[in-house]
């Protein structure tokens, strides 16, 4: 008997330890799931590249699924991490090389309450090449602030390209400063925004305007981009991304069934 009570206790303990990590409301977990579908589905991001939100009720941690194709992403996935990236329940599963990048963004910049980083084809070619990334559709005028370039080799030489480790990721951070988006030199890019759904949409956007503007680019001659003055007015109010995140939601939906 006291045995078994022994058993019952620990078994308990254990039970109370994961439910004490996993202390996210559903409804954002379920945010989360939805926008790792929804950049699968759009393209931008594929077998790679990962989405975060800053915990709802503990700002310094913050939530993202463990190592695994976004577009296969379920509840069941979606981890907790402090803010230095440390695991706080990992139970053995696998986690992202370059989590660093969510971390250190959430610790520079207290406005952010999603982090994505994509390989998204679109911008990979504005990495590499003198070329600014700069908006040419209203709905990507958040990039009138301008887009860095962040060069790995600048600080740590040759290295794998990836942000391993908390150093580097405060390299990117302080890249990225107070800008939505910022490119990672021959690697993709890092996203930012106060909300999931904001920061989905600014990925989207990203990386359609880069596709347009290397379009534009192609056809010769000077390209009219979306002023300065433009993309301050947007800023002031900008659009809801509810009406795109319930269509891209009902899209990815329908072909998971």
């Amino acid at each position: 008997m006291i045995r078994l009570i022994g058993a019952a206790a620990v078994g308990l303990l254990c039970w109370l330890s994961v439910a004490a990590a996993q202390t996210a409301p559903a409804a954002a977990v379920e945010e989360l799931v939805l926008a790792n579908r929804i950049l699968n589905d759009r393209g931008v991001l594929d077998a790679y590249g990962h989405i975060s939100i800053r915990h709802p009720t503990n700002p310094n941690r913050y939530l993202m699924a463990r190592a695994i194709a976004p577009g296969l992403v379920t509840a069941d996935d979606i981890m907790e991490f402090d803010l230095d990236s440390n695991p706080v329940d990992r139970r053995g599963r696998a986690l992202f090389i370059e989590r660093f990048i969510h971390g250190e963004v959430y610790k520079a910049r207290p406005d952010v309450g999603s982090v994505i980083h994509t390989h998204s084809a679109g911008v990979i070619p504005f990495s590499v090449t003198a070329t600014p990334l700069r908006p040419i559709t209203h709905n990507a005028s958040f990039l009138h602030v301008g887009v860095p370039v962040w060069e790995i080799r600048e600080s740590f030489g040759t290295t794998k390209m990836l942000v391993n480790d908390g150093k580097i990721g405060q390299s990117l951070a302080a890249t990225l400063g107070d800008k939505p988006v910022a490119l990672m030199r021959g690697h993709g890019n890092v996203v930012v925004g106060p909300n999931v759904r904001v920061a989905t949409a600014r990925a989207v956007f990203t990386d359609e305007n880069a596709r347009m503007l290397a379009v534009a680019l192609s056809l010769g001659g000077p390209v009219n981009y979306v002023s300065p003055g433009e993309g301050a007015l947007r800023d002031k109010d900008p659009s809801d991304a509810t009406r795109s995140w319930e269509l891209w939601k009902a899209n990815a939906m329908r072909k998971q069934q």
